[in-house]
């Protein structure tokens, strides 16, 4: 390949190529609009995921069926699909096997089925969208369901959410490998079958859209908000054909907010953030706990199912998903007594089982401790009841927790139906999350991932090419150069023009601009022994493509990288053969600093101008002095001016 990339003949001289085209004109300013991705595959995707939130409330329905018929078999003897808690077996001691030999079957499950298996559900559901383009092995779709099942209907204290969040996903991502889709329009699916399946589990459509927003989507876009949405939306109405359109946990109305309930929440949620790192750092010191053991971790299950075998007979209520003991909390059925046990026994169950690889979910565990914890607290607080307290407590332990502060106010609304908690509750997370964000480096889904080697960032923020104009980082020293200029002689140009100009204009015979020669494009192929004599239009970055100054710069960007440009010319909008100036590539990197200066450095833009305080004959007062000496730089002047003897 030549130098430069520049076109060759058959010889090897290089040849002369078509005259460089009429740049076109750029569209006009007024197209562009609020979202760029809003168009027919949008409407396309909301269709597709119509099919996907109907279908992932079946998989929620089924898969709570199938928990109520383990949990029946295992602890009761009996063939039935209704849902029981296992914390009302008269097994005994026997109890304490049925963890174990249900952590067993979980483990022979990943080991020869899938290891996408184990875990909370979310954080596969995450490293599927960031590793793996959003492809899901179809194995999981039917392996996570039936081992949820296991482990929760043998006592595991987990929730279905999780799991159901991940088989919804799975069926969303497994429909996508099927249609001709892009891997953006794959992830789009997967998060709709998961918010299709939150929403029916909970029925809470709008916290299963902001959870997929705030944990799994990465973008804030109608063309994946849109199609989330509606999977949601379906979802929540077949559940309640399925299930009923209740709230899960009815409460009556809650008191009006006032400034002491206010601060209440405040302390609420400072106790929820640190009650959610220890939670976060049990759970993982328990894996690593498991990591030295001389066993496979097929076997971790096992043991992990020996601990809450040993915590049932502690306390029967934190075996299973625990919606009856959620609700027990929210209308003040448990004594100080019981809730302290409940507390302590459910954080060490949960999070050595959790630490093991098992299958479960951790957004019904941490119902359950945020409200045990809002109990607690809340019996000591003058205010309110403990009873409230439990409410803003269990929103804000799942939104510090998870790092996802508008699910936990959401989430606990749609819970309730309770409307006058929602101030006090958002008060609640942010402490809880404030509380995390300066304890923890990454909340406890994405630690997960974290160790398999993944980064997650879980900032949102709108993209610096998006909002940099085209014309913050253009080049304006360009030379007018003739299209047939020798390419030695556009060297010698660079070198010898005044303040050293950054490129060369070529024009055609008749001046009309067709293409962008920079500098470093003819010191490239002169260091690369290109002949000094070649026509430069043979080298030069020429295209049809222009830009208009107002333009943002993510347009310039896609037309470099999808023409494979150095350069591209900027022009006047309505008057295509009026160049401006150009952009490169480095250019692109230019706008990145422009942000990061924004972010990191700090000055004083506003300064007090120094006042006077005349006394009664016309002279400056020794305050006046004062004030100027400190924050006027021209004092000095101003004073001799009223008074010459001042400067002595």
């Amino acid at each position: 390949m030549s130098p430069a990339g520049a076109a060759t003949s058959g010889s090897g001289e290089p040849a002369t190529p078509d005259p460089p085209p009429t740049p076109a004109r750029p569209r006009p300013f007024r197209e562009l609009g609020d979202f760029t991705t809003v168009d027919r595959r949008t409407v396309y995707l909301a269709s597709v995921a119509v099919l996907v939130g109907a279908v992932a409330a079946g998989v929620a329905f089924l898969l709570l069926r199938l928990i109520g018929l383990i949990t029946n078999l295992a602890y009761y003897g009996r063939f039935s699909w209704s849902f029981v808690s296992p914390a009302g077996n008269h097994l005994g001691y026997l109890a304490l096997a049925v963890p174990v030999v249900g952590g067993a079957i979980i483990g022979v499950m990943a080991r020869f089925g899938s290891e996408r298996i184990r875990g909370h559900g979310i954080p596969e559901a995450l490293e599927s969208i960031l590793v793996n383009k959003s492809k899901i092995d179809p194995r999981v779709t039917v392996l996570k369901p039936i081992s949820a099942a296991l482990s929760i209907g043998t006592g595991g204290p987990f929730g279905a959410e999780g799991p159901i969040i991940m088989t919804g996903g799975s069926l969303g991502s497994v429909w996508g490998q099927m249609l001709h889709l892009s891997a953006a329009e794959r992830k789009t699916l997967l998060v709709a079958g998961a918010a299709g399946g939150m929403a029916a589990t909970f029925n809470t459509p709008v916290a299963a859209v902001l959870i997929a927003v705030e944990l799994l989507l990465f973008e804030w876009r109608p063309r994946s908000l849109i199609p989330v949405g509606v999977a949601s939306g379906v979802a929540t109405i077949v559940r309640w054909e399925l299930l009923g359109a209740g709230a899960l946990f009815p409460l009556p109305e809650s008191p009006a907010s006032t400034v002491p309930i206010i601060g209440g929440a405040l302390l609420i949620g400072l106790v929820a953030g640190v009650v959610a790192t220890v939670l976060t750092f049990a759970v993982y010191a328990f894996e690593d706990l498991y990591r030295k053991l001389p066993v496979h971790w097929m076997w971790w299950p096992v043991l992990g199912g020996l601990v809450i075998g040993i915590g049932g007979l502690v306390d029967p209520r934190v075996l299973g998903v625990g919606y009856g003991t959620i609700d027990l909390l929210l209308v003040g059925g448990l004594g100080v007594t019981a809730v302290v046990l409940l507390l302590a026994t459910k954080a060490v169950v949960w999070t050595a089982s959790l630490g093991s690889g098992t299958s479960g979910g951790v957004l019904a565990p941490l119902l359950m401790m945020g409200a045990a914890v809002g109990t607690l607290v809340g019996g000591v607080l003058p205010i309110a009841s403990p009873t409230f307290w439990a409410l803003i407590s269990l929103g804000a332990i799942l939104g510090g927790t998870m790092r996802v502060p508008f699910t936990g106010v959401v989430f606990a609304l749609e819970l309730t139906h309770d409307l006058n908690v929602l101030f006090p509750l958002f008060v609640a997370c942010l402490a809880a999350e404030g509380v995390t964000v300066f304890t923890l480096r990454r909340s406890i889904l994405t630690e997960k991932i974290a160790r398999r080697r993944v980064h997650v960032a879980r900032e949102y923020a709108v993209d610096p090419l998006e909002v940099t104009p085209v014309k913050a980082v253009m080049h304006t020293d360009l030379v007018r150069t003739p299209a047939d200029l020798a390419v030695g002689e556009a060297a010698r140009l660079s070198s010898g023009a005044r303040n050293g100009h950054a490129g060369h204009l070529l024009v055609n015979a008749d001046g009309v601009p067709g293409g962008i020669l920079t500098r470093r494009e003819v010191l490239t192929y002169l260091g690369a022994g290109g002949d000094a004599g070649a026509p430069v239009r043979g080298i030069a970055s020429t295209s049809a493509e222009t830009v208009a100054p107002d333009y943002p710069l993510r347009t310039a960007a896609a037309l470099l990288s999808d023409r494979d440009r150095e350069a591209i010319l900027v022009v006047k909008e309505d008057d295509p053969l009026r160049v401006l100036g150009y952009v490169e590539r480095e250019d692109i990197f230019r706008a990145r600093a422009l942000a990061l200066q924004d972010e990191q450095e700090r000055g004083r833009t506003l300064t007090i101008p120094p006042l006077t305080f005349p006394a009664p004959g016309g002279r400056v007062t020794a305050a006046a002095r004062a004030w100027k000496a400190r924050f006027g730089g021209h004092a000095r002047k101003d004073v001799a001016q009223d008074d010459p003897e001042d400067l002595e």
